[in-house]
Parts: structure tokens; sequence; C-alpha cells
């Protein structure tokens, strides 16, 4: 008789039903939420700076607390980081989620207080597996083994530890949960990369993996890896009883049908979260929605901002029972981390209310607006997976640019692609996914019409691991770094082409 599973749902029952509360209650539960991170922090320094005792509504917060970004705090935090307390939260913060954000050199370290990790980071982790579980009764995941894809940590010369939001959440999972998950610590921590990945092929292929964790575009890297050293042709084939791939970070379209491909099983569940180094906060509870629920009890309070707000120095925000459904939003946050109105650089759509379900679209920084076309990651997402089924091509990573008018150009999109499987026709590609976009974003056909503004986009095609040897080169392997999709100059296309020359 097995009786794991009804050790388990019974453990999880009560927490699921908070979460119905979301349906209910949500502005009732922001507002516990909100009057428990002033009173904590009222004493820190940053609560006496802004006078956190006397506040007593959202409306004097929002009045008297500046909207803030990394830059604006990055001085108190770098106090932080030398062992300094009560600066942002009471007592020493134990660890910083070291984040680059982007490609580029400068990396940004996010405060985590044992109470975020707790209430938000390991919360994240517990309700993705309860929500799972109940969606999924009969599933047997829990008989085998977590492959989790995380990253590498450091003390600094205070004894402050620094590293990758995974390697922290790793490094403190409790004994009893970390008998789930594979491979071991020693291996998960490890810094460099391509060795790591030798060492998490060599310790998993012949275990019973049953979930996979992580970024999409660096579990295919291991993926194949496995294959290649397996021999097998189908990810089924080494892990038989593989049920589940739990994927953020970044959006899943462009990686859906490579991972069909290569995990060619209808039993096979993807579920979506959106975790970050500043924080855990939405789940996909519901299989064949694409949105997640943006989970209200985890120690943090939310703020959206219009778009149109952004660079503003006094901008409006609104909290949940203020936004609308299908508007983009600025996502803002104060956490039980001394985050306080942080602008997260996320953007974020409603896609429904009671409960409050969303979808990332893009980045406040992240955007192509070159000629007034406004294209956010979400129209170009949605566009590449449409062009894909239309072609038959598989996409592996790709970037966009602006390339600016001239005295005898009009301006046009220039992407970069690296294909897993090349279309048979690039112009034929480049054309259907013009189309796509246009129909997707109005600005952009308005721009596109007659070719009046903007050319037909253009396609250059990335070698066969350009964008990873782009990567090493600058020392950015590993599962926090990405490629940014989209940009408004052309920095970053220009070094990419620079070495794939």
């Amino acid at each position: 008789m097995n009786i794991i599973r009804p050790l388990i749902q019974r453990g999880i029952k009560p927490r699921l039903g908070e979460i119905q509360l979301f349906d209910t209650i949500p502005q009732k539960i922001q507002e516990e939420i909100f009057f428990f991170l002033l009173e904590s922090a009222k004493n820190t320094e940053w609560g006496k700076t802004y006078k956190y005792e006397e506040i007593n509504s959202i409306k004097t917060f929002q009045e008297r607390v500046p909207v803030s970004t990394y830059e604006d705090i990055e001085h108190i935090i770098n106090r932080s980081r030398k062992g300094e307390p009560d600066l942002l939260w009471p007592g020493e913060t134990e660890w910083f989620a070291k984040s680059s954000g982007t490609t580029g050199s400068k990396s940004k370290f996010i405060p985590v207080t044992k109470d975020f990790f707790w209430g938000n980071h390991y919360q994240g982790g517990q309700d993705t597996t309860s929500l799972y579980l109940k969606n999924n009764p009969k599933s047997l995941f829990y008989k085998g083994k977590m492959l989790i894809l995380g990253g590498s940590m450091s003390e600094n010369q205070y004894g402050v530890i620094e590293g990758d939001i995974s390697a922290i959440m790793i490094n403190n999972i409790p004994p009893a949960v970390d008998i789930f998950r594979v491979p071991s610590k020693e291996i998960t921590l490890m810094k460099e990369w391509e060795t790591k990945l030798e060492a998490i092929v060599k310790n998993t292929i012949d275990r019973n993996v049953t979930t996979l964790s992580g970024a999409p575009a660096w579990f295919l890297t291991l993926i194949k890896e496995v294959l290649k050293t397996s021999g097998k042709n189908s990810l089924l084939e080494v892990w038989p009883n593989l049920e589940l791939f739990v994927h953020g970070g970044i959006s899943f379209e462009p990686y859906r049908e490579q991972y069909k491909q290569l995990i060619p099983s209808e039993k096979m569940n993807y579920m979506e979260v959106y975790n970050a180094s500043e924080g855990f906060f939405a789940i996909q509870d519901r299989p064949r929605e694409k949105s997640m629920l943006l989970m209200l009890d985890y120690q943090t309070f939310y703020e959206f901002m219009p778009l149109e707000e952004l660079g503003k120095l006094y901008p409006k925000t609104h909290t949940i029972e203020e936004v609308e459904i299908g508007k983009n939003y600025a996502m803002i946050i104060s956490t039980s981390s001394g985050l306080w109105r942080y602008l997260i650089g996320d953007t974020v759509m409603f896609t429904s209310k009671y409960p409050y379900r969303i979808k990332v679209t893009g980045r406040t920084k992240y955007f192509i607006n070159a000629f007034g076309e406004e294209l956010i990651a979400d129209n170009a997402e949605m566009a590449i997976a449409k062009t894909c089924l239309q072609t038959g091509a598989v996409v592996k990573e790709y970037t966009v640019a602006p390339v600016f008018m001239s005295k005898r150009n009009k301006g046009r999109h220039q992407w970069l692609i690296e294909f897993e499987k090349q279309p048979a026709d690039i112009e034929q590609f480049a054309d259907a996914l013009d189309k796509n976009i246009q129909e997707l974003n109005s600005d952009y056909e308005a721009k596109r019409y007659k070719s009046l503004t903007m050319e037909r986009l253009q396609i250059i095609v990335v070698k066969d691991g350009g964008f990873y040897e782009w990567l090493k080169q600058r020392g950015k392997l590993g599962s926090q770094h990405k490629i940014p999709r989209l940009q408004n100059d052309r920095t970053l296309v220009e070094e990419i082409l620079g070495s794939h020359n």
C-alpha cells in the first residue's frame, strides 16, 4: 500500500484552502501583508527615514515613499553586503541573490532575508508542488527525483553569502526535502558551468528522474548532453517516469516544440512559475491556461504602474483592485527582504480578477520602440512560435534590434536567430514572421503599412552554438544569464555579429 500519497495530500489540503481565499478576499490579504511589512520595518533606517510608524494607509505610503530602481538603493545594499544591520529590514541580511538581469557586466545583489526566504521563495516551491498535485492527484512524481539546474554561490570578504537564487535555495533546502533532489549539493553548486554539466549528466543519467526544474534554454543544453552520453534519441528512454518540467525565468514558447520532440509524450506536464532573484510571485495553477495565479500572501505587497507612467518623477500606480484586464503594467514590489516600492523591471498583464492571474509580457528596458512600433516581448514570442508552426522551423535562440533609418533606407527590425531546425526558405520565414507580428501589434502594423515607415524585418542566421559561444567568451554561462530578446540600440547585436563573423 502506498502511504506517501495520502500523507502528502493531507498535508497540502490546508494550504490549498488558504490559496482559495485569493478568489474571495484578495484585497484583505494584500492589506494584511502591507501592514505587516510596515510594522516590521518601522525601526529600520529606511523605516525611520520615511516615518513608517506614521503611515496608516496605502495612499500615504504611495505619496511618501518613492518608486525605486536598483541604482537608487545600491548604496544601501552595498552597506548591507558588508554586514551592517537594520537598514532595509530588521537584522542582518543573510544572503544576496546575484543577478545580472541581462548579459551586461554589471551585477545586481538582491537582498534575501530569512523571513523572505521562508515566506516567499521556499513557500513558492511548496505551493508549486501543492497545485500540481491538486491538478494531478494520481501523480507519482515524488517516487522519483527532481533534477534542479542551479547556479553557484560564494562568501564575500565580510562573510556574507552571494550567488544565484537557485543556489541559495538548494543550499538551504531542509534535509527531508533534499532527499527528493538530484544531483548532490556539491555538484549543483559547482561554479564552472561545463564541468558542472558533465558532472550532472554522470550523476543523474541512471537515476529515476521524474521532475525537471529550471530555465528552458539551459535545460536544453543539459538534455542534449544526456542524450549524447546515453546514445538515446528520447529523454523518456533515459528517464521513463519523467512527468513534469517546472520552468520559469524566460518565455517557454520558443522552446515548446523542441521539448515535445525530445520528450515525446502526451503525459508530460509543463508548469510555469514566475520566480526571480527579487522573489517568487506567481504559479500556473491551471494546466490549460498560460496565465499564472498571482500569489498574494508571499510577504510581498504589489503595485502596478501603467507603462505611460514610466520615467515620471511621481508616477501613478495601482493596487490589485484598481488594475484592468488586458493592460500592460510595470510591476512594483515591497517585500520582507527590504525592497520598497521596487521597480522589478518586468511588465505583466492581468488575464483575470478574483482570482488574479497574470502573464509576463516583457521587460521595462527590453522592448523596441525605435519607430513608434512598441514591440514587446510577448508579441515577439507569440509571433515566432506561430511562425515556427507554420514553417516547421525550430528556433533555439534569438535577439532583435532596430536598423535605424538612413538617407537611403527606411528603418526595420533585424532578427539574429539560431535555429535548431532551419526553415526551408529563410525569406518565406521572414515574410511569415513579419505578417504575424503585424497581426499581434497594431502599432507595428501601422508602421509597416505600404512600408512607409518600416521595411520588412531582416533575419540573420546565427551559426549553431553561436549564442552559447558568445556567452562563454564573456564568462556568462549558467542559468542566471539570459539573452535579452529586444533592445532599442544595436550594442548587443553588433557584439554578437562581431563574434559570429
